[in-house]
């Protein structure tokens, strides 16, 4: 009871400060004090320390990150303070309140921020939390729940003719299943541009029947890179894609 005590006041602490102070892999930050458990625990270095890696091996002030399902910001927030330009898409109206309040309370003026979700084209979707909670990090297109909200999307080649994208020199791709739907799209541009691309795969979310099928689709798409490196530090390939591992839990790979 004392130390459950102690937790909710600590949290109405920081709330009426108006933000946690924190850290990210060791640069500080003004955070959103409504996230502060997970704010401590990135701070620890306990969340996706290879994340980091990705981001301090990929971006430079001469070169722009696209973080595509930003949730509440922290890889934009790290991407900001690495990259010279940064630009993310969270369609999630909570998750992208966090993400605007976490951009203001450090004064950055390097990243554009998209409030809409990059899907087949221009219009509008139902999204829901496979979670259970709007702006859990689980929002997803593939779930329209009852406890979902609707969301504006565009195509991902209606953005890519407006935006420059000629210095994107790292792409983050975690959208909770509709990856197998949007890459495709982006398969052209990425050949093109050739950005190390970081991506977060959920097979689980598919039918079981069919997830490795789609998943050595998206093997067969990203061949053109020359290395594919699994999250969990496994031997280099493509077939990682494919492993009991990739079709029942929710890894990253880094194409480069």
């Amino acid at each position: 009871m004392i130390a459950e005590a102690w937790i909710r006041a600590r949290k109405a602490l920081y709330r009426m400060r108006g933000h946690y102070a924190g850290q990210l892999n060791g640069v500080p930050f003004r955070l959103d004090p409504y996230h502060s458990k997970f704010w401590r625990k990135a701070a620890a270095g306990k969340w996706e320390p290879e994340t980091f890696q990705v981001l301090d091996a990929h971006l430079g002030k001469d070169h722009d990150y696209l973080d595509i399902g930003a949730w509440i910001g922290p890889t934009v927030l790290y991407g900001a303070h690495k990259a010279r330009r940064v630009m993310c898409f969270e369609p999630d109206p909570v998750a992208f309140r966090h993400l605007a309040w976490n951009l203001e309370l450090n004064a950055i003026d390097n990243v554009s921020a998209f409030s809409v979700a990059i899907s087949q084209g221009f219009g509008l979707a139902r999204m829901a939390s496979f979670g259970g909670e709007a702006g859990d990090s689980m929002s997803s297109l593939l779930n329209d729940g009852d406890h979902g909200s609707d969301v504006m999307t565009i195509g991902w080649q209606d953005f890519a003719a407006k935006a420059d994208l000629s210095r994107v020199s790292l792409v983050k791709l975690d959208i909770e299943g509709a990856e197998f739907d949007v890459l495709p799209q982006m398969i052209p541009w990425l050949k093109e541009q050739r950005p190390a691309l970081y991506l977060s795969t959920h097979a689980p979310f598919l039918p079981e029947e069919t997830r490795k099928a789609r998943m050595a689709e998206l093997a067969d798409l990203l061949s053109f890179y020359g290395e594919c490196h699994p999250d969990n530090g496994a031997q280099a390939g493509f077939e990682a894609l494919t492993t009991t591992r990739a079709l029942t839990q929710f890894p990253t790979f880094l194409f480069k």
